[in-house]
């Protein structure tokens, strides 16, 4: 070692280097060895990784956990001492409906004079990523003074090459690389201090420590972009004891327990999966939105890659699926700066990887502005497809080819032959220029065809034709013809099928579906007129006038008694059967036959009123008629002294006669054709002879016999005699 003493003198020093020292990075990296200050002996230190995912959970510089939900712009990192100028902020808002959970929407990079956004538009789903640069879209890949900005696909990458710089931002959330050679000891903010030691983590702005790094969070608002409304603790945080983390999850379909199933086991000896599987859990308990524990195992995979263990994990999850373009294939561990046709061999390629979507194997970019995979090197042309140098094609109607000198494509207007010259003949074509259909970039002269330049032409069509215009096969003007209709036609009158044709006498014309093949109409047929039938009770009597049919004339009345119909001549009565007390007549109203109706109304009948087997019906065949019991013949017993001349009985005799009524009558008997009589009287029917002694007045004794009536009946007679002569008589006894 040299050092100036005076007067330009210099002492050489001899100067011994300590041995390096074994030590163990708090963040799980390895150690790396760098040069002190004086550049002249080694050391180990530990680079700096912060990473940030879900809703989001933080791992500092050097390896601490938390989660924090600020709804608001932070300072990530910030240097405590300016030497580099970079500032990093995060941009948290709400991601959640139902829950009071944030998610990272951007990270804002200030180096230097360049501020730069990295920008996710859907903080739920398939990552829309978008890197701006003051408020402007950036074109990607992005390439300005020390600073780089990529696209993976799936996460945006800035880099500082000189200082060895790496920031992602995307579907992984965010990770900020920072070495310990340029930033060791000298940063403060969300991701802690990069200073191998955990204990100092937590710091608040002016240095003051204190126990939970999601306390310390909310101190650290950004103040100079974007300044949000934000409010900042006015109070210095007290010590309180922070609540227990939740050890498993409380979704029965999560997918944390991947992380430390024998999916990531290859990568457990180099990352611990603890701090992973903890945030995972802490989404799967806070957040509904179940993609969002993805997150975690996105992390710890990219967490694994950079330390050389790449994993395919997302085909052992249905929840994690990638999502390529069709000409791109996704790979786990793929270069940040995916090789293109305009890589330049003496730049050293990044070193960093990632997932992302890449070209598949055995291709690569033409350009990082294209985005087109080509597996031969050549030019792009205006439409964006790949051409191969020399290669010539067409493109808007220039003759173009692929310059291998110039990697680009030049064109020249394309030459096209003289049309051959072409005459028109027929009515209506007209010569024009067109293009031609086997090369759209020249034309050619046809014959077209204008109907307006076509002569006029008038055609009148007959009764039930119609004029029909047709243009012949290769012509271009129509021609007229007279088609039929699907009519019949008589005396100029159209008449539509199954109309009625007025025609001849006595005769039923119609148009039918029959075609005449003469005219092509339809025909007109004709059938001699029906005369109707007549109705039950009348009868066809042929006229002699000039009409077609004769009439019916009425000889009978027609009477319908409960569906039954029967004819009753006139002056005639009809009775239904077994409904003798209903007549119906018929008699002549003016020229109009009429039934008259009429019902016979019987007087009252009791049966039990009746004399046994006198109950038969009346004369009228309706009504019952009867001998009743109180005027029936009968027995009826007297005592009375017998006398015969001289002679009388000393005591009085029962001398029983018979008396009463029995059934007569006198009806109209059509059998017959006359009136039918019917007598009987009331008269002995049983009798004996009977003797008494007779005392004379001259003292005689005379035995007398006489007929003692027994029983009575009514028995049949002749009617013989007249009208109003009694036919029965009371029988008297004198003496002869």
């Amino acid at each position: 070692m040299a050092r100036c003493i005076e007067n330009n003198t210099v002492e050489i020093i001899p100067y011994e280097c300590p041995p390096i020292q074994n030590i163990t990075c708090a963040n799980g990296k390895k150690p790396v060895i760098l040069y002190d200050e004086y550049h002249c002996c080694n050391y180990s230190a530990c680079d700096c990784e912060c990473k940030g995912w879900g809703d989001p959970h933080y791992i500092t510089f050097d390896g601490s956990y938390y989660s924090y939900q600020g709804n608001c712009t932070y300072i990530l990192m910030e240097e405590i001492s300016p030497r580099k100028h970079l500032t990093i902020y995060i941009d948290n808002v709400l991601c959640d409906p139902t829950e009071d959970v944030s998610c990272p929407r951007s990270i804002i990079i200030s180096y230097d004079s360049q501020v730069i956004t990295l920008m996710n538009h859907n903080l739920i789903g398939a990552v829309q990523l978008e890197a701006l640069k003051d408020g402007v879209r950036l074109k990607l890949p992005y390439s300005q003074g020390d600073v780089e900005v990529l696209n993976s696909g799936l996460n945006l990458i800035f880099e500082i090459p000189r200082l060895n710089v790496i920031i992602t931002f995307g579907i992984n959330g965010f990770s900020v690389s920072l070495p310990f050679e340029h930033f060791g000891n000298n940063t403060q903010g969300h991701c802690g201090t990069c200073n191998n030691n955990q204990a100092d983590d937590c710091m608040l702005p002016g240095g003051q420590l204190v126990e939970s790094c999601a306390v310390m969070a909310d101190y650290w608002p950004a103040k100079h972009i974007n300044p949000p409304d934000c409010k900042i603790p006015t109070l210095l945080p007290t010590s309180a004891p922070e609540p227990p983390p939740t050890v498993t999850p409380c979704k029965p379909d999560s997918i944390c327990d991947m992380l430390k199933s024998s999916v990531f086991e290859e990568c457990h000896p180099f990352v611990s999966p603890d701090r992973f599987f903890q945030g995972c859990v802490f989404d799967s308990c806070h957040v509904s939105n179940a993609e969002v524990e993805c997150t975690s195992l996105q992390t710890y995979a990219a967490a694994c890659a950079q330390e050389g263990i790449c994993l395919h994990w997302r085909n052992h999850t249905k929840l994690c699926t990638s999502d390529c373009p069709s000409d791109k294939v996704y790979k786990p561990c793929g270069p940040a700066e995916q090789p293109t046709c305009d890589d330049n061999f003496d730049k050293p390629p990044s070193k960093f990887t990632t997932e992302g979507c890449f070209c598949p194997d055995g291709m690569k970019l033409f350009n990082q502005e294209s985005g087109i995979c080509v597996d031969k090197c050549g030019c792009i042309d205006p439409e964006g497809i790949p051409r191969e140098f020399n290669e010539r094609f067409e493109y808007n109607c220039q003759d173009c080819i692929c310059e291998e000198s110039t990697k680009t494509v030049t064109c020249k207007p394309k030459v096209c032959p003289a049309p051959p010259q072409t005459n028109c003949t027929g009515p209506g074509f007209v010569l024009v220029s067109q293009t031609n259909p086997s090369d759209p970039c020249c034309s050619v002269f046809v014959c077209q065809c204008h109907s307006n330049t076509c002569p006029e032409t008038n055609m009148n069509c007959p009764i039930g034709y119609k004029p029909v215009f047709s243009v012949p096969e290769g012509g271009c003007c129509p021609e007229h013809r007279c088609d039929p209709k699907r009519v019949c036609v008589h005396k100029d009158i159209e008449y539509q099928p199954g109309m009625s044709v007025p025609a001849a006498v006595c005769q039923d014309c119609t148009c039918s579906f029959e075609v005449d093949p003469k005219s092509g109409l339809f025909k007109i047929t004709c059938r001699l007129h029906q005369c109707k039938s007549c109705d039950l009770g009348y009868e066809y009597v042929q006229t002699h006038s000039d009409e077609c049919c004769g009439k019916c004339v009425q000889t009978h009345c027609m009477v319908n008694v409960n569906g039954t119909k029967q004819l009753v001549a006139l002056g005639k009565t009809w009775s239904p059967l077994g409904s003798n007390c209903e007549l119906y007549s018929c008699v002549k109203s003016g020229e109009t036959l009429t039934t008259i109706s009429s019902h016979i109304v019987c007087p009252p009948f009791q049966e039990s009123n009746c004399k046994t087997e006198t109950i038969q019906t009346a004369a009228n065949g309706c009504c019952k008629t009867c001998v009743e019991k109180e005027k029936a013949c009968k027995l009826v017993t007297m005592k009375t002294h017998i006398t015969h001349k001289s002679c009388q009985s000393y005591q009085e005799v029962q001398m029983p006669y018979c008396e009463g009524s029995c059934n007569t009558f006198t009806k109209y008997s059509e059998a017959a054709a006359s009136m039918q009589h019917s007598c009987s009287c009331c008269k002995e029917t049983r009798f004996s002879n009977r003797t008494i002694d007779l005392h004379c007045l001259n003292g005689e004794v005379v035995p007398y016999t006489y007929i003692h009536v027994e029983e009575c009946g009514c028995g049949h007679t002749e009617c013989t005699r007249a009208v109003g002569q009694s036919a029965r008589r009371r029988r008297s006894f004198t003496l002869a």
